[in-house]
C-alpha cells in the first residue's frame, strides 16, 4: 500500500501526513556505502509481522533496494529458512532465536525490540477444570518447541520450582496445536499474540498466565553473517524504517490493525487485541540486553533444551544500531531456574 493511498484511507491529508512521519524520524537512514541499484534483500516475516506493520506505516515507499518477502506460519520454519540461506534476515521472539543460535544457526542479531511479555499465555479451553498455575502441573500442554510459547512453560515451571517432568509437553505447530487444543487432545495451549487473541476471543479460551513478568518481551531481526558483509547497507535502512513504523504502531493501533486483519485474515476485533497485547519498540542492543539473553539462554539449558551452555555475546552486531534512532527499555524481568530453591 503506498502511503498516500493508507494516509487518505486513514483520514490524513497528505502533506500533514509527512510531516507526521518527518516528526516520527523517517529521514534518510544513517548514511552507510552507497546501497547498489539491484540490491535484494530477502526478508523472513510472520503474517502481520514487518511487512504488514511496514505497508501500514506507509515507510517502503522509494526503497532503493528490492525487498522480496518470504512468509511463515512460525518462527521456527523461519529460523529454518534463514539457516538454509533462503532469506537473508528473519523476525522472531527472543526465546526461538536463541534456541536456533544454540542449534548452530550462522547469523548475527542485528536489531531488538520491546514489546513486554503479556503478547504469550498459557490458555485453556472455558469449561477446563484448570483455574490457576498450580493446576497446570501433571497437564499436557501444548506447544512449539523452541518457540516462545515453549519458554513460557519453562518460565512456569522455574517459579513453581517443579522440575522439567512436572508437565507433560506436545511439540506442534500453531495449526495442530489449535486443533488439538480444540478437540480436547491437551489440557492447555501455550503460544502467542494472534493465537492468544483469537482463542479468547472466538473460543472463550481463558488465560492462566502469560508472559507479564516471565519473558522479556524481546524480539530479534537476525541476519546471515553473509548478508551483514554484502548487504549491509540495505539492512541498515530497512531497520531505519523498521523502526520509524514501530514507534508510529503505538500510537495508531486501529490503523494498523486495519492492514494486520486483512493480512492474517483475522478479525478486527482479534487484530486490535493482538496488537493492545505487543506495543513494540525498538531497543538498542547493550550490555544489559545480552546479559538478559544470556539468562534466556542459561534457563533453556538448565531445562536440558539445548545442549551445552550457550555464549550470546558472539551472536550479537550492534553496529546497526545507530540505525534505529530514539530507543528506550521499559520492562524489566528476572529468571530462575526449574528446580531452583529461594
Amino acid at each position: 500500500m503506498r502511503i498516500g493511498s493508507f494516509l487518505r484511507a486513514a483520514g490524513y491529508r497528505h502533506g500533514f501526513a509527512l510531516l507526521f512521519l518527518v516528526l516520527l524520524g523517517f529521514s534518510e537512514a544513517p548514511a552507510e556505502d552507497t546501497i547498489p541499484p539491484d540490491t535484494v534483500l530477502r526478508m523472513g516475516d510472520q503474517k502481520g509481522g514487518s511487512q504488514a506493520l511496514m505497508e501500514a506505516a506507509g515507510v517502503l515507499r522509494g526503497l532503493p533496494y528490492t525487498i522480496e518477502w518470504h512468509q511463515f506460519p512460525a518462527a521456527a520454519p523461519l529460523l529454518e529458512a534463514l539457516n538454509a540461506g533462503v532469506v537473508d534476515s528473519a523476525f522472531a521472539g527472543d526465546a526461538p532465536t536463541i534456541f536456533a543460535l544454540a542449534a548452530g544457526l550462522p547469523a548475527k542479531i542485528i536489531a531488538a525490540n520491546e514489546s513486554g511479555g503479556r503478547s504469550a499465555a498459557i490458555v485453556v479451553p472455558p469449561d477446563s477444570p484448570i483455574h490457576s498455575v498450580v493446576d497446570l502441573k501433571g497437564k499436557r500442554i501444548g506447544t512449539g518447541k523452541g518457540s516462545i510459547g515453549h519458554f513460557l512453560v519453562i518460565a512456569v515451571l522455574a517459579k513453581q520450582k517443579w522440575t522439567p517432568d512436572a508437565i507433560d509437553l506436545a511439540f506442534l505447530q500453531p495449526a495442530d496445536a489449535k486443533a488439538a487444543f480444540t478437540r480436547g487432545a491437551i489440557d492447555a495451549w501455550s503460544t502467542w499474540t494472534v493465537y492468544v487473541a483469537q482463542a479468547t476471543i472466538h473460543d472463550g479460551a481463558r488465560v492462566i498466565v502469560d508472559g507479564d513478568g516471565l519473558l522479556s518481551g524481546l524480539t530479534f531481526q537476525t541476519a546471515t553473517e553473509t548478508a551483514i558483509v554484502t548487504k549491509r547497507a540495505a539492512l541498515a535502512d530497512y531497520l531505519h524504517r523498521l523502526a520509524v513504523a514501530r514507534r508510529w504502531a503505538v500510537g495508531h493501533v486501529a490503523d494498523y490493525a486495519a492492514v494486520w486483519a486483512k493480512d492474517t485474515g483475522a478479525s478486527p476485533e482479534v487484530a486490535r487485541r493482538a496488537l493492545q497485547l505487543s506495543p513494540t519498540l525498538p531497543v538498542a542492543i547493550d550490555g544489559k540486553l545480552i546479559a538478559e539473553e544470556q539468562r534466556v539462554a542459561d534457563l533453556y539449558q538448565s531445562a536440558h533444551v539445548i545442549p551445552p551452555r550457550l555464549d550470546v555475546t558472539k551472536s550479537f552486531d550492534s553496529s546497526f544500531n545507530r540505525a534505529l534512532g530514539p530507543v528506550g527499555r521499559t520492562h524489566p524481568v528476572t529468571y530462575s531456574r526449574p528446580g531452583d530453591r529461594s
